[in-house]
């Protein structure tokens, strides 16, 4: 047996070789810089090892080191850094975590001075991300975020995109190595992107021809694993993937969802948000997230199990502000109340109009799809119409898509009042009467 750490060295299958690099030993590394209190730093810090396990390492250690400001060389400043390497020696690290964002000058120096890998929040959920992706456009995205997150960070690493070799008359003359990879890798952002356009086009036509059935859309929003595809099962009636991981969801799913009055509406899972969500993801998953920005209602689900669950709630009111959807109706719901105590869900959300539920027992969804109806319909108008009897369809149609209030038969036709919303009136603007 190995003295570091205890890990037997012998000769390894190609199984257990594979094992092994999988499971990086990792050491946590919390600061807590800035505003954040001490209480936020350590559940910011148990978050990354969540992410960390989800990255598939194996977090061994966790170091919180309260700063107020980040030193600008290492971050944590030299003498620390002198004591996470003995650290990382006696524990046989394999690579160091950083809770918050490093420079790339702040990471190479850390790297020389801890002999091992050093990676900071940021490119942890790259990763995550990039391992998660199915889809053609979740891996266009994450691969486009991390080359705008590596970009800067290419000095002395020697990094190469093979399929974007350079060619005769690409190079001038005296170009350094650096240089090369940093024209193939900006070739290949300027692909991806062109890529990701054309798939945000073909998306984006999707939405218009579900705008166009007059569907209200209502998308469901929250924390990485607060049980948003359990409550989109739950509440379609369907079997959208469900695991206990984090961003286990990263391409949004649709569904068609029935409401107690009647009314037909699009429901969408979303990938779920986390603190401090790298900008470089943001940025690539825009067109994912319009999603959440032209839905009509958003369902914000909470996880009432978390102990920082307030916490969440404001991380993803922040992200929300990013994407320009902070404007759109929120309907709070707190989720896993099964497993909750109801003295912690009533601290979570003191208000009446919060509602709590169990997405995977099923208790509270009721109540819930009542009070999506009840909210859609208090964003429709109530507008007049006279619809003429030979004109059964357009009658018929707004009892489908609409709310019909008031119908009364007149000497031409139909006189009815019903709720529309903006779509739906201007499909039958010319019936309206007032």
């Amino acid at each position: 047996m190995s003295a570091r750490g205890g890990r037997d060295r012998r000769r390894l299958t190609a199984t257990e070789v594979d094992l092994e690099v999988v499971q990086q030993r990792a050491l946590l590394v919390g600061t807590g810089v800035g505003t954040r209190s001490p209480a936020v730093a350590e559940a910011s810090l148990s978050e990354l090892s969540l992410l960390a396990d989800t990255a598939g390492a194996d977090p061994v250690e966790a170091v919180l080191q309260h700063r107020d400001r980040p030193d600008p060389a290492t971050y944590i400043g030299r003498g620390k850094a002198e004591e996470l390497r003995e650290v990382a020696e006696a524990l046989d690290i394999d690579v160091v975590v950083f809770d918050d964002e490093l420079s790339p000058a702040q990471q190479r120096n850390l790297e020389k001075l801890l002999g091992r890998d050093v990676v900071d929040r940021v490119a942890l959920i790259l990763d995550i991300f990039a391992q998660h992706a199915t889809s053609q456009e979740g891996m266009v995205q994450v691969e486009l975020a991390q080359l705008r997150y590596r970009l800067p960070r290419l000095r002395g690493r020697g990094l190469e995109l093979s399929q974007q070799a350079g060619g005769i008359g690409t190079r001038g003359p005296g170009e350094t190595q650096l240089e090369v990879d940093r024209r193939r890798l900006q070739r290949r952002m300027t692909k991806l992107e062109q890529d990701l356009k054309r798939l945000a086009k073909t998306r984006g036509t999707q939405r218009k021809a579900r705008r166009r059935r007059g569907l209200h859309r209502v998308a469901v929003v929250g924390y990485t694993n607060a049980g948003k595809s359990t409550l989109l099962n739950a509440l379609a009636n369907t079997d959208v993937l469900v695991e206990d991981r984090l961003f286990s969801t990263l391409d949004p799913t649709t569904r068609r969802l029935e409401l107690p009055g009647g009314e037909t509406i699009l429901c969408s899972d979303t990938v779920g948000f986390v603190r401090r969500l790298p900008h470089q993801l943001v940025e690539a998953f825009r067109s994912t997230l319009e999603e959440v920005t032209e839905a009509d209602l958003l369902i914000h689900l909470v996880d009432a199990t978390a102990p920082d669950a307030e916490d969440q709630i404001e991380a993803v009111r922040d992200v929300l502000r990013e994407i320009g959807g902070s404007d759109i109706p929120e309907l709070l719901v707190i989720n896993k109340i099964d497993m909750a105590d109801a003295a912690r869900v009533h601290e979570i959300a003191p208000t009446s109009d919060t509602l709590a539920v169990s997405a995977r027992t099923g208790e509270g969804i009721d109540k819930l799809l009542d009070a999506i109806g009840a909210q859609l319909r208090a964003l429709s108008v109530v507008t007049e119409l006279e619809i003429p009897y030979e004109r059964g369809d357009v009658l018929a149609a707004l009892h489908r898509d609409g709310e019909v209030l008031i119908e009364v038969h007149g000497d031409h036709g139909t006189r009815v009042q019903a709720r529309l919303g903006d779509s739906e009136r201007s499909r039958f603007r010319e019936y309206v009467t007032g």
